[in-house]
């Protein structure tokens, strides 16, 4: 057998293999189509809502409701003390650290204001000026 043979063989085989593989695929498809179909259960509820036993079915939800969240209460509670223990210990641990982070913050926050006034005195200087002028002619009107 030549390189040539050899070549298309292999094209016609794995040809082959994309027909199979694509329909094993559709096959799937519709398969998981017709489960999904079958699952679809048509409720009718005229005869759920007017049966004659409305109001005791939503009494039996909302004793289920009830007795679901009593059960979940004991775990919320001992997980939020849990919470709060954690960070309680967090802040004793990390006290001095915290502080001085915040010490440096507060500098960056001060230093970044005062650039932003001087930079906003520059940009609107003489606008400020006029405002401040008409201020002071309004207040000696005034008097």
């Amino acid at each position: 057998m030549d390189l040539a043979e050899l070549k298309k063989k292999r094209e016609e085989k794995l040809l082959e293999h994309k027909r199979k593989k694509r329909a094993y695929y559709i096959k799937s498809k519709m398969s998981k189509k017709q489960e999904s179909n079958k699952k679809i259960n048509s409720i009718d509820y005229e005869i759920e809502l007017f049966g004659g036993n409305f109001a005791e079915k939503l009494r039996d939800i909302a004793k289920k409701q009830k007795q679901h969240i009593e059960s979940r209460e004991d775990i919320i509670n001992t997980k939020i003390q849990e919470y709060r223990s954690k960070k309680q210990q967090y802040y004793k641990n990390n006290k001095e650290f915290r502080l001085e982070y915040d010490k440096e913050y507060r500098d960056k926050k001060k230093e970044k204001l005062k650039e932003y006034r001087k930079e906003y005195y520059k940009k609107n200087k003489e606008k400020i000026l006029a405002q401040q002028k008409e201020n002071r002619i309004n207040k000696k009107l005034e008097k």
